[in-house]
């Protein structure tokens, strides 16, 4: 093999196996000298690739790992492999790699030749996963709007509200922001001459339009706070304040995130002060938490309280609604 870039790309896809490789074998398989493989292996250090040699008869060369991450070499299954694992990640988001599994996305379907393309087409066309809770995403149209939020680009789609009307938009794309199992799209709406949120799923033909993007103030430094702040200015919150029958280590971890402040009282038990969240929320964390309760406050939630129990009441066919 006498193209060196050709060469460098085979030696690399053999290194990225997990294995060490004596010299005369790599020499053998690229066909050439193992004073051209040595070579070869200085060559890869120097942009970057953390190669390892050990000496003596069982010695040889590996990849191991640096303190970077350099560029990888995938065959077409490997290729197809990771672009279905992304894609049903930014499809059902999970925490702390939401954005990362987006953009990775991106950049692999940037490059992924037509066929394999087609090939993760055809597997995600023909694979089901067991729904997560929340809308269904269309991680197509994530990747549209990563890139352009990569490139700088304009976008223009289809959006549904929630009364279900649809309009056409265009919008600078900004970030994409995964809260509460949903995505979200912040963007400056170019017919509104505003900032707009954007629920992903209610997208439909999302194409980058090529046009540039004039660089904008954000309407928020932390973008995730400001998804959460408007989510709440569309519906009523409430905090909620409930005595609970267990103490405040064991009804942490059953709240997660949403752990809000918990105060230990006597015989066991501790009081629990949440963040502002919607009454069906709530409600949710507390009969989730598998022990008694008493709700102090708000009114609202008590009332709501009693309307799902009588539900649950009916519906276990113990009588009628009260």
């Amino acid at each position: 093999m006498t193209d060196t870039p050709a060469r460098l790309l085979g030696l690399l896809s053999l290194l990225q196996t997990p294995r060490e490789w004596p010299g005369s074998e790599l020499a053998e398989r690229l066909d050439v000298s193992p004073r051209t493989i040595r070579r070869d292996i200085d060559r890869l250090r120097e942009l970057g690739y953390p190669v390892e040699a050990s000496r003596g008869v069982a010695g040889g060369y590996r990849l191991v790992a640096g303190t970077a991450m350099p560029p990888l070499v995938l065959d077409d299954d490997e290729a197809v492999a990771i672009a279905v694992g992304l894609r049903t990640a930014a499809g059902q988001p999970v925490s702390g790699i939401e954005e990362a599994s987006v953009r990775a996305l991106a950049k692999l379907e940037q490059v992924l030749p037509a066929r394999l393309r087609r090939r993760v087409g055809t597997i995600g066309t023909a694979t089901l996963a067991v729904p997560a809770t929340g809308p269904v995403v269309d991680p197509a149209q994530l990747t549209v709007f990563a890139g352009a939020i990569t490139n700088h680009e304009t976008v223009r789609f289809r959006y549904r509200a929630n009364d279900g009307t649809e309009t056409r938009r265009r919008a600078e794309p900004l970030r994409l922001v995964a809260a509460g199992r949903r995505w979200y799209l912040v963007a400056y709406d170019l017919d509104r001459a505003d900032w707009r949120t954007f629920r992903t799923d209610r997208v439909r033909d999302a194409q980058a339009t090529g046009g540039r993007v004039t660089p904008r103030k954000p309407p928020a430094t932390d973008l995730a706070a400001y998804v959460v702040e408007r989510l709440y200015d569309l519906a009523p919150t409430y905090r909620a304040v409930a005595d609970v029958a267990a103490p405040s280590q064991e009804i942490a971890p059953r709240l997660g995130a949403a752990v809000g402040e918990l105060t230990d009282l006597d015989d066991g038990r501790c009081r629990w002060r949440s963040q502002p969240d919607t009454l069906d929320w709530l409600a949710f964390r507390l009969l989730g938490l598998g022990c008694a309760f008493t709700v102090e406050e708000p009114p609202e939630l008590v009332a709501h309280l009693k309307v799902l129990a009588d539900r649950a009441s009916a519906a276990a066919g113990s009588g009628a609604p009260s």
